[in-house]
């Protein structure tokens, strides 16, 4: 009797240890059932237009257009370093010009699944719209859905095609909602957030698939033209600001910057059918008079990193090629200049034998400022190294009829790189921006196709990588790389993030975001 009552009390005594080892946890109210960390409830404030759409597809502002990325999510995404980042694909298979794309388990926040059919109905409205994503899809033959997947047709091979499945996901039909007063409201998405039925108010979407924000509200706070917008930033009204360079005057905040990779690449177009200017070694002395480091600082403020070759210098798998020097070196100058019978220095420029000196134009479009003075730099680095260049000064309507129409002979330019990395439409012949680029006739009288656009069709064909393009760029050098434009994203000092902003979401990483 006395052993059956020892070997009670010694149950008795175990069982609240064996509690506190094996359901410890539940004393905690701070992870959930799933051993997640539960969001927390804090509030931001961020800028928008109550006069302008939610919608990704038809919203006019800078704002809305970038508060849609927290409405809506896409396939696939770029980070800040334009790698691909999957969100409602799962995977993703290339065979040669066909992409299946397979979906995650998600839903839309009125709680029905995201579908294939979803996502080609997005897709259309993107190929159909005015905004950047049309232009970026334009190389899609067709998109079809398959048992839970997208199969998109490619008009050729590309192997970065993955960076272009940014497009924002709406659910089918959706973009047509109205309010009973009639007014249009946002489409429903499947983001980290949703829009509530009166304006000015995001709402955390907690039953979204993905890692949950600590944000659960925030504070739209209308700002319908930059001056009102400029003011609200300044005051500290707005928690979150984004800006880039292009706009006339950038509003500054307290508290923290990032700077975000835009994929702005700023060049000297050359017009290959003027006087010498179609020779390599004279491009190359050209660029490496150029100081891209004092461009950078003096020109666009340091909101800009000086170009190594024709790709961002953040893609990693260029940046073993790219060899251009940031800072200007005139002795290379001088050596290349001379390998073209330039080689007296006549009242500070170089000469030929003939006594005639190298002297061109350089147009820059004079509504923008920064350009401008980027011409002038330009100009004063090359003259210091014996060129003669004069910046010749012209409305955006004059600039863009004088590129049209070839005459030019040098002018600096900037086009936004697409997330593919794709530059044929600056330095293939027949390109939308390959003003000066043209091909050259054969003996029989033929067009032949340029090194460039040999190296581009090779690879679409597979048969090199990127790589491969960045060196042959560099050694044809259609155009002179200058530099990259940066973009800045401020925050209040309230917020704690490592995350790195993405130009096409600069919400990348809120749902990181610590206070």
């Amino acid at each position: 009797m006395k052993k059956l009552i020892c070997v009670f009390l010694c149950i008795i005594l175990c069982f609240p240890l064996a509690c506190c080892k094996n359901g410890g946890d539940n004393l905690s109210t701070s992870p959930s059932k799933s051993g997640k960390e539960k969001p927390g409830s804090e509030q931001i404030s961020l800028l928008y237009s109550s006069e302008d759409s939610l919608n990704p597809y038809t919203a006019k502002t800078k704002y809305n257009r970038q508060l849609s990325r927290l409405l809506y999510d896409c396939l696939i995404k770029c980070d800040g370093d334009f790698n691909p980042v999957y969100c409602l694909a799962s995977s993703a298979i290339t065979d040669g010009k066909t992409c299946t794309v397979s979906l995650n388990t998600a839903y839309f926040t009125d709680k029905t699944p995201v579908t294939p059919d979803d996502v080609l109905y997005s897709f259309n409205c993107a190929k159909k719209s005015s905004t950047a994503y049309s232009t970026s899809l334009s190389d899609i033959a067709s998109a079809s859905a398959g048992p839970n997947a997208v199969i998109f047709t490619l008009n050729h091979y590309d192997p970065l095609f993955l960076n272009l499945l940014d497009f924002p996901i709406i659910k089918q039909g959706s973009d047509g909602n109205r309010t009973s007063d009639g007014v249009e409201i946002a489409p429903t998405g499947s983001g980290r957030y949703y829009a509530a039925t009166e304006q000015g108010k995001l709402f955390r979407n907690d039953d979204y698939f993905g890692k949950k924000p600590d944000i659960s509200e925030i504070n739209l706070i209308n700002a319908p033209d930059e001056v009102s917008a400029s003011h609200y930033v300044e005051v500290g009204a707005a928690d979150i600001y984004y800006a880039d360079e292009s706009a006339a005057s950038v509003a500054r905040m307290s508290g923290k910057r990032s700077d975000v990779n835009t994929n702005n690449f700023v060049y000297i177009g050359i017009n290959g059918a003027y006087g010498q200017l179609s020779n390599s070694q004279l491009k190359y002395a050209i660029s490496a008079a150029i100081d891209r480091t004092e461009i950078c600082h003096s020109a666009y403020f340091d909101n800009a990193v000086a170009a190594t070759g024709f790709f961002n210098p953040c893609i990693k798998e260029t940046s073993a090629v790219q060899s251009l020097k940031i800072v200007s070196d005139t002795q290379i100058s001088v050596e290349n200049l001379s390998s073209i019978g330039y080689n007296k220095l006549v009242g500070g420029y170089y000469v030929n034998d003939s006594g005639k000196r190298l002297s061109f134009t350089l147009l820059v479009n004079s509504d923008n400022p920064s350009r401008v003075l980027a011409a002038k730099l330009i100009a004063n680095q090359c003259g210091a190294a014996g060129i003669e260049i004069t910046v010749i000064e012209r409305t955006y309507e004059q600039y863009l009829s004088l590129l049209s129409s070839g005459g030019f002979q040098l002018y600096l330019g900037e086009i936004r790189v697409p997330n593919n990395m794709d530059m044929s439409s600056l330095v293939v012949p027949g390109g939308n921006s390959a003003y000066g680029v043209s091909r050259t006739t054969g003996e029989t009288g033929e067009l032949k196709a340029t090194v460039c656009e040999n190296m581009v069709n090779r690879y679409r064909g597979g048969e090199c990588g990127l790589s491969d393009l960045a060196g042959s760029f560099l050694t044809e050098m259609p155009q002179i790389p200058v530099c990259y434009r940066n973009g800045m994203l401020f925050y209040t000092s309230r917020i704690k993030s490592d995350a790195k902003p993405a130009v096409n979401d600069v919400f990348f990483g809120l749902e990181n975001y610590k206070f």
